[in-house]
């Protein structure tokens, strides 16, 4: 079993952080914490998975310095990887961050739960799942609290924080400590199925995914009148890709289930894609076709 160094953020705080999930989130988190000085472990199952993420953190932090985002002259965090939930004893935050399904976030946060020191934040990162529901799983749900951070992590500097009914203010306190070092502002926000990105956002994708599946207009079409028109940053079918197909008709299946929205019953066309394995960006198809990106 590995641990985490020390690390001083801009706060002054020390924090080590350990992130659940090599899948694209777990990557993203990861490759902002290191671009911020904070060291991390990160775990996952799958060793091949592992050997995958490094790679890809290692290139995501490059596109971070192309494109100016990351602090000057600010010294890189190390990164450890484990296969076993152990490794995440020393931790000071623990960021969940695998599929979007609520039995087995809740799983992996029991066994965390177990692991690390009492009055340590569990942080689930979710778009959809409602905090209150994973509480039952940990024996000591005043240190549950969610986050919904948006793709990719290291660009994107506002952060939707949920604050679960049983959320203690020191958990809310150490989520905003962390959230400062990484150089992110947190929104709180009250729990509900979506909480408010998804649930504004995820029925529109949808909706969007229909207007193309009706044959009203192309994927581009909609993506060009929703930026230059409304002022939606880069459309709603292009986010779409960005985030994952997959991991978008998870989402809207939650919202569903939990509101009874038709309206957020992934359509036809979603579904298709999702089954063909054209997952967005990630997969290197979707709504468009990315050059260059292993499946």
């Amino acid at each position: 079993m590995t641990t985490v160094v020390d690390t001083a953020g801009e706060s002054g705080a020390v924090h080590r952080l350990a992130v659940l999930g090599a899948g694209v989130m777990g990557v993203g988190i990861t490759t902002l914490a290191l671009a911020r000085g904070v060291s991390v472990v990160l775990v996952d199952v799958d060793e091949a998975k592992l050997d995958d993420a490094r790679v890809r953190i290692s290139q995501e932090l490059r596109m971070a310095q192309l494109m100016g985002v990351l602090p000057a002259g600010g010294a890189s965090g190390e990164l450890v990887t484990a296969t076993s939930v152990g490794a995440v004893a020393g931790a000071t935050a623990v960021i969940e961050a695998i599929t979007e399904a609520k039995d087995l976030k809740a799983k992996v946060l029991a066994e965390v739960s177990a692991v690390v020191r009492p009055g340590t934040p569990l942080i689930s990162n979710t778009s959809s799942i409602p905090i209150d529901e994973l509480a039952d799983a940990v024996p000591r749900p005043a240190e549950l609290i969610g986050t919904h951070f948006m793709n990719p992590p290291y660009l994107i500097r506002t952060v939707e924080v949920i604050r679960g009914a049983r959320t203690g203010e020191d958990t809310l306190a150490g989520v905003q400590s962390l959230l400062g070092v990484l150089g992110r502002t947190g929104v709180v926000v009250r729990d509900a199925p979506g909480f408010v990105t998804s649930r504004v956002l995820h029925p529109m994708i949808n909706d969007a995914a229909k207007v193309v599946q009706d044959g009203t207009a192309t994927a581009e079409a909609v993506d060009a009148l929703m930026q230059d028109c409304l002022g939606h940053a880069t459309g709603p079918l292009r986010t779409a890709d960005l985030i994952g197909l997959d991991n978008l008709v998870d989402s809207l299946w939650v919202l569903h289930e939990r509101t009874g929205d038709e309206g957020c019953r992934p359509c036809d066309l979603l579904l298709e894609l999702v089954r063909a394995g054209d997952h967005g960006r990630k997969s290197g198809r979707g709504f468009y076709e990315y050059e260059g990106v292993r499946p």
